[in-house]
């Protein structure tokens, strides 16, 4: 079995949960390689402490991420690092020829992302992603599978998001999520956006034209420091475009990214309504698969939970439940298998579907600003 060599640049949380996902790779019943983390790097050393003292096949620290890069025994990186540094440091990571799993929104703006791909198409050896854990789901995947067989008919609508309620509290000190300078204009679409748009995408439902609603509710934030911050990132976006199947007939697409959405903890979903069957899934359900069945004129939702069945097989038993922590593994070996060539009925998210994200959120601020139905 191979062994792919990883650096982490950026020890936070998602570097954490894939330090779990590592764990527990002999879980995996269909693996072609498996990972092995053997470099870390942040500038805190609370962070590194963390995998130091935890990952036993760990063998260098870095402070500094070009050093880490400079490793010729390290064969790929993974990198969560805010959106102000994405250009500069995934144009080294991917001009240092290593293969790379990225966090979105691949780059601050379009400029940036524009920087990134230029990189990437000078390098088309190294097998580049973008980390998008939610179409994992074996009830997701379920729903992927219906579409592909044409099981809808014609669409009617499709609905897409990732919404969730951390930011209700008006006194949750300011982060750098709400600064516009190191998350950048897009406030939660750059954020939230891809993990909404990565089915949508690959299906081929490209917008056309967005009209955007963008929210922010609270303008100033408590700084941690005894004062006050302003607060000018987006909280939420609805964006409303037009699409079309693959037989050319458009329908609606909506798209929503909010980080104040009561009630919703961390609200994945994904619903396409169509002539003969409709299909729903959501993370608040996230072993359900929804689907209609006709009566008549009248269609019936219907239920059945689909246990844990994954696109990578694993030990775990198919009647038993399927959690984040599972997509996340599923995702990663979604990863090392295309790492290695390997078929997959659905991936990781492409460097190409970065750039339609980003081609969407810069409409969306047009559209915002002009007050407009903007073309993409």
């Amino acid at each position: 079995m191979k062994t792919v060599k990883f650096g982490i640049i950026g020890c936070g949380l998602m570097g954490k949960e894939f330090a779990g996902a590592v764990g527990r790779w002999s879980h995996l019943e269909e693996i072609c390689a498996k990972p092995e983390i053997v470099a870390v790097c942040d500038t805190n050393p609370a962070s590194l402490d963390w995998f130091l003292n935890r990952i036993t096949t760990i063998k260098y620290k870095y402070t500094d991420y070009k050093e880490l890069l400079a490793n010729e025994e390290i064969d790929a990186i993974y990198c969560a690092v805010p959106h102000v540094l994405h250009q500069q440091i995934y144009v080294d990571i991917i001009n240092s020829g290593k293969h790379f799993m990225g966090e979105k929104p691949f780059g601050m703006d379009m400029a940036q992302n524009e920087k990134i791909m230029e990189a990437i198409n000078n390098h088309p050896d190294s097998v580049i992603r973008c980390a998008s854990e939610f179409p994992f789901y074996p009830a997701c995947q379920k729903l992927i599978q219906y579409i592909k067989e044409g099981k809808t008919g014609r669409i009617l609508e499709v609905k897409a998001g990732f919404c969730h309620s951390s930011d209700m509290n008006p006194n949750k000190p300011i982060n750098w999520k709400r600064v516009k300078e190191i998350n950048g204009e897009y406030g939660c679409m750059g954020d939230l956006g891809l993990h909404a748009e990565h089915i949508p995408f690959r299906l081929g439902w490209v917008p056309e034209n967005v009209c955007a609603k963008l929210s922010n509710y609270i303008t100033e934030r408590p700084d941690g420091k005894g004062g006050m911050a302003k607060c000018e990132t987006w909280d939420n976006a609805t964006l409303v475009c037009d699409t079309k199947d693959s037989l050319g007939n458009k329908f609606p697409i909506t798209f929503e990214m909010k980080r104040m959405q009561p009630g919703a903890t961390n609200d994945w979903y994904l619903e396409v309504y169509g002539m003969d069957m409709s299909l729903r899934f959501s993370t608040t359900d996230p072993n359900a698969f929804f689907f209609t069945e006709a009566m008549d004129n009248e269609q019936a939702w219907c239920r059945i939970v689909v246990g844990n069945k994954p696109q990578i097989k694993t030990a775990t038993g198919a009647i038993f439940e399927f959690g984040f922590a599972d997509a996340i593994l599923q995702m990663w070996a979604a990863f090392l298998w295309e790492i290695e060539g390997r078929e997959l009925d659905f991936g990781c998210v492409r460097p190409e579907e970065t750039v339609l994200s980003h081609k969407l959120h810069t409409a969306a601020l047009r559209s915002e600003k002009e007050n407009i139905i903007a073309k993409l």
